[in-house]
């Protein structure tokens, strides 16, 4: 079984990769891969998690997912501010949790604190072909 980074652009943005003016991008973040195996009563597709932790001030870059996996990411520690698509930007704290359906862009993703770190986990349903391209960083 390999572990695959699942939010990763630019440094591993599933790291969920985060918008956020440039200067935010100088503390980044640590992907850690979780768990990764083939759905077996589902034949193609995958499941995939990944561990975000965000230093104080840490981001990831903006970042697209791939039009098959759908995201589901829950707040371990601390406070995630979080943008997917055109939708409103918020702020997640420990135990909230949100969804991004597939094909999504994540333009904002990161520590909403300068002082304290945050812990993401990261779960995606994906196709088995496109696991490797989970995070498309944002030009």
């Amino acid at each position: 079984m390999k572990i695959r980074t699942v939010i990763g652009a630019a440094s591993a943005a599933f790291a969920i990769a985060i918008a956020a003016p440039a200067s935010a991008h100088d503390a980044g973040e640590k992907v850690t891969g979780n768990f990764e195996q083939a759905i077996p009563n589902i034949p193609g597709k995958s499941l995939i998690a990944v561990v975000v932790d965000y230093p104080p001030g840490g981001a990831s870059p903006p970042h697209t997912h791939a039009k098959s996996a759908f995201i589901y990411a829950y707040v371990i520690s601390g406070r995630i501010e979080s943008k997917v698509n055109d939708g409103p930007t918020r702020i997640y704290k420990a135990g909230e949790s949100w969804s991004e359906p597939p094909g999504s862009s994540h333009p904002i993703s990161r520590n909403a604190s300068k002082t304290q770190p945050a812990k993401l986990l990261a779960v995606a349903v994906v196709d088995t072909d496109d696991k490797d391209q989970l995070t498309t960083p944002v030009k």
